[in-house]
């Protein structure tokens, strides 16, 4: 093992307490599985006959609403996580649509996003796990002034029609999910260690982060292609 390599370990073995690392291993590892859903979600909508539409997203809601609603009392691990599942297929069927008018413009630009958002996404979380404690925590407020500004954005443009407040919206909401990778990975080491056990619930806000990144990454590089495809007819 080279020294850099050991170095970086020893980083988070200082930083981090041992039961801290192990309920990250479950987190990452759940995250990993309902990645894994989604996957199954996105497949099920592109190539069955079975197209959800909006009842997809109704089911979404209800999943992640049992989940929350059903605190965690350390044996009811199986039907929780069964939630968190259910709700990462249908996320997956919801990310059906705009994945297949991808793949119509340029199907390498899926795998562009994917593998951005993980980068983004890994460096992000080693960039919270190594900082300070509770350093990135301040966040919270702002992201939250930017998710409401982000509503009103939204409704706004419902009659105004702007292309540019579009813009705005998809380039703001990229970087308050980045912004929320940080705040959510230190409040979940913070949680473990006041004795918060629920991985489940963490891997959920994860993967909400993750997703988020990686829809409005798709929609950036898919909007870029289709303006290099104009400019070269032109």
């Amino acid at each position: 093992m080279t020294p850099n390599i050991q170095t970086f370990i020893n980083s988070f073995q200082n930083r981090l307490e041992s039961p801290v690392r192990q309920h990250l291993k479950n987190v990452y590892g759940t995250l990993m599985m309902t990645c894994g859903a989604a996957s199954a979600g996105v497949y099920v909508d592109m190539y069955t006959r079975f197209q959800a539409g909006i009842l997809s997203a109704i089911a979404g809601a209800a999943l992640m609403l049992m989940l929350i609603a059903t605190p965690d009392n350390g044996k009811n691990t199986k039907l929780r996580l069964g939630y968190l599942l259910g709700f990462g297929l249908t996320t997956g069927m919801g990310l059906g649509p705009l994945l297949e008018y991808v793949s119509i413009i340029d199907p390498a630009i899926i795998v562009t996003a994917l593998l951005g958002t993980t980068l983004v996404f890994v460096c992000f979380s080693i960039a919270a796990m190594l900082g300070e404690r509770g350093s990135w925590l301040f966040l919270g407020g702002p992201l939250m002034t930017l998710i409401a500004s982000m509503s009103l954005m939204t409704l706004a443009n419902l009659f105004m029609q702007s292309f540019i407040l579009s813009q705005v919206h998809i380039y703001l909401g990229l970087m308050v999910m980045c912004g929320f990778v940080l705040f959510d990975t230190q409040l979940i080491i913070e949680k473990r260690r006041m004795g918060n056990k629920d991985f489940v619930q963490h891997a959920l806000e994860l993967f909400i982060d993750f997703v988020g990144m990686f829809r409005r990454l798709l929609i950036i590089l898919t909007q870029k292609e289709e303006n290099n495809r104009r400019r070269r007819r032109d």
